[in-house]
């Protein structure tokens, strides 16, 4: 038991200080990465709070607001066309239950004219009062009731542009605006067509492959190496786990942007699909366990930007980048542009 105190501690107690030195000191073992983009102003969706999401119209808005980079997802047509859609199937977007796989693009329909904003429900208590009579030992009562219940306010987006972009079009009206495309389905077809665009228009390098599935990274990854990509939610994981057992510094990274949730913005500003995301403990834990300032100022001391999302009010936006973040997301561009300016100007 002796030998275990003696060699042991001092071996861990030499592996921690080590660890901690290096978390801070990452340019002792790696070297910075250097993207050809540097983005602090992101639009979601393209900006879908203040137009039409994923239409040429959002994207121009938030250009014109200043946005430094662009996200938008993307599917592909029956007839082989890469649009810009958050959805493979348009129930949501355009009233239609039906598979933008199954279409020809001549065949898409339009966007309804008020779409609402998925990250922006906001969620309130309403108190109302009603009177009603009751008899009470034969004689008539007049009470008032107050009644309590949950309501969810919606925040929508319009515009007069309903059409489903041709990511095509993005990169011909945008050629030197970085884009994170993030890749929803494991469509082989759809990831090489996007890759030959962004060959085709020279955007290898402000064009980032985005995937929360690790197989689906893997692929992109297959069909154009010479792409920025983010972090998947396995390797979002194994992020976390290196960074907590203290091995986070001394393994190489190959990825170039974290994107992930500020978790503060569940079931306040955005209300998850998954049950176990409702419970305050859980969202509690989960803002706990990945919020690690030291963590983001350790990423992008390697050059590896954190794109914390989704930010549609001053406080989110100001929490965010107090936490560490070099970049936020949000579905409102002057939103985000009015933050930036007047806190840089304070600056």
């Amino acid at each position: 038991m002796s030998s275990f105190f003696y060699f042991v501690l001092p071996a861990l107690g030499g592996y921690t200080l080590t660890s901690l030195y290096l978390l801070r000191n990452p340019h002792i073992l790696h070297r910075r990465k250097r993207t050809a983009f540097f983005c602090t102003h992101i639009s979601h969706r393209g900006g879908c709070g203040e137009r039409i999401e994923g239409t040429m119209e959002a994207f121009t808005h938030a250009v014109e607001q200043g946005t430094h980079m662009l996200e938008l997802d993307c599917h592909l047509t029956r007839d082989g066309h890469v649009v810009v859609s958050h959805d493979e199937n348009l129930l949501r977007q355009t009233g239609h239950d039906i598979n933008i796989s199954s279409l020809n693009l001549q065949d898409l329909p339009l966007y309804k004219e008020k779409l609402e904003v998925t990250f922006y429900a906001g969620e309130f208590l309403l108190s109302f009062s009603h009177f009603c009579l009751r008899c009470h030992g034969g004689v008539f009562q007049v009470c008032v009731c107050v009644c309590v219940c949950m309501c969810v306010t919606g925040h929508y987006s319009s515009g007069a542009d309903r059409t489903i972009a041709l990511l095509e079009d993005v990169f011909k009206k945008f050629p030197h605006i970085p884009v994170s495309i993030e890749i929803k389905e494991y469509n082989c077809q759809l990831i090489r067509k996007v890759s030959d665009l962004v060959q085709q228009y020279n955007r290898e390098e402000v064009t980032v492959w985005a995937s929360v599935d690790g197989s689906i990274m893997e692929e992109c990854r297959r069909a154009n190496g010479s792409m920025p990509y983010s972090f998947s939610v396995s390797h979002g994981v194994l992020l976390l786990l290196l960074f907590y057992s203290g091995l986070l510094p001394f393994v190489p990274l190959g990825q170039s942007v974290l994107q992930f949730y500020l978790p503060r913005i569940f079931n306040r500003t955005f209300i998850p699909e998954k049950r176990i995301l409702r419970n305050r403990l859980v969202v509690s834990l989960l803002e706990k366990v990945t919020m690690r300032k030291s963590l983001f100022k350790h990423l992008a001391a390697r050059g590896i930007q954190v794109h914390l999302f989704v930010c549609n009010k001053d406080d989110d936006i100001k929490a965010a980048f107090d936490v560490g973040a070099t970049g936020v997301m949000s579905d409102y561009p002057t939103v985000l542009s009015r933050y930036l300016c007047r806190n840089t100007a304070q600056d």
